[in-house]
């Protein structure tokens, strides 16, 4: 299942994170309840694809896992960032 997470998460997050949502149950054991994977498919999905696969890994997310989290919320926010426009003066 792994490495058909990471091929479909070259893709696309959201699709990546599609695919463990129907085929397996890590959303379930990473998260209690529906609204956190929710709002994380659409305005994290690197922060929730990496918390979901870092969970996974070890029951819980500690230590090194944390710093893959956050970089991967970064990778988020880069996403959302607006560059600014050279032709703009």
């Amino acid at each position: 299942m792994g490495g058909f997470v990471a091929l479909f998460a070259l893709i696309s997050p959201r699709l990546a994170l599609f695919f463990i949502l129907v085929f397996s149950d890590w959303v379930g054991q990473a998260f209690d309840g529906w609204v956190l994977p929710v709002l994380g498919f659409f305005l994290l999905p690197w922060t929730t694809l990496a918390y979901i696969v870092m969970w996974e890994l070890t029951p819980g997310v500690e230590g090194f896992e944390w710093f893959i989290v956050i970089l991967a919320f970064f990778v988020d926010l880069a996403s959302y960032a607006k560059t600014r426009d050279p032709r703009a003066a």
